[in-house]
């Protein structure tokens, strides 16, 4: 056999062994998508877990502009990649769903797409999809951070930079993050004390949250607001509670939590519309 024949035959093994390339889905059934790899596909969601964006309190400045931005790109208009960073629990990802759904609110026509950390190699497919498609996409990666050996950050920049192709002007992006930085404090330290050219260790990570050109800081509630939380979920779902009851029930429940946030103040409500009889 030659040399010639060998090379065909193991170009049509691969091609026979690798994935097809994934097809667009009808983006006209769903308003929200998950991508999924092993195989590539876009999988429709039918009811989006999220809050309405006007419970959403203690987070004003963070509400207002990420809706402003969201609603520009919506529109045709320039729009930043966004990064929500800060403390646990008071509702960056809860936003990013709540600004979509304000969106879809005011009657314009925009796709979220959720992306998990893991698949981040992959986005270079998914932009590749979603080029072509008349549609606007919101592409979302939740709780985002990379340790000291994790090369995931390195697909980011796919979509953060574009490469050679650059963006596609169809997509934005949204992240949330504990870390500002995308990776922790006592890594960047340790890389920076240990290397042999301490700013370029980590500069390469570290400027990855640069390239986010919004950046939008949650940080942990005082008591009076976890309490308002507390009291507009009452006000919205219609549950009467006199504010004595509500506020002794609310600290002892923060208190065996350790902390106050806005998920501490919902899962409060939650056992209290238990309690009440009241669903959700």
């Amino acid at each position: 056999m030659s040399d010639g024949d060998t090379l065909t035959r193991i170009a049509a093994a691969l091609e026979r062994i690798s994935p097809p390339a994934a097809a667009a889905p009808d983006f006209a059934t769903a308003d929200a998508f998950v991508w999924h790899v092993s195989p590539d596909r876009l999988a429709p969601v039918g009811s989006v877990n999220r809050v309405e964006l006007g419970l959403l309190l203690g987070i004003n400045r963070a509400r207002d502009t990420l809706l402003e931005n969201t609603l520009r790109f919506a529109r045709g208009l320039p729009a930043n990649n966004a990064l929500l960073w800060g403390a646990r629990g008071m509702g960056k990802s809860s936003l990013v769903k709540a600004v979509h759904a304000e969106v879809l609110r005011q009657g314009h026509a925009l796709k979220i797409v959720e992306v998990q950390r893991e698949d981040l190699p992959s986005i270079g497919r998914l932009l590749t999809l979603l080029r072509g498609a008349d549609a606007r996409f919101l592409l979302f990666c939740d709780d985002l951070s990379f340790s000291h050996d994790d090369q995931h950050y390195k697909s980011l920049k796919a979509v953060l930079d574009g490469g050679i192709e650059g963006r596609p002007d169809n997509v934005v992006f949204y992240a949330t993050s504990n870390r500002r930085h995308l990776m922790p404090r006592d890594m960047i330290e340790n890389e920076r004390g240990s290397a042999i050219n301490p700013s370029e260790a980590v500069e390469e990570k570290v400027s990855l949250s640069d390239r986010f050109g919004l950046w939008l800081g949650f940080h942990p509630c005082d008591q009076d607001e976890y309490l308002a939380m507390i009291r507009g979920y009452c006000d919205a779902h219609g549950l009467q509670i006199d504010d004595a009851t509500l506020r002794a029930e609310a600290i002892e429940w923060q208190a065996t939590r350790g902390s106050r946030s806005g998920r501490v103040a919902w899962q409060y409500f939650t056992d209290l519309a238990g309690r009440r009889g009241i669903t959700l």
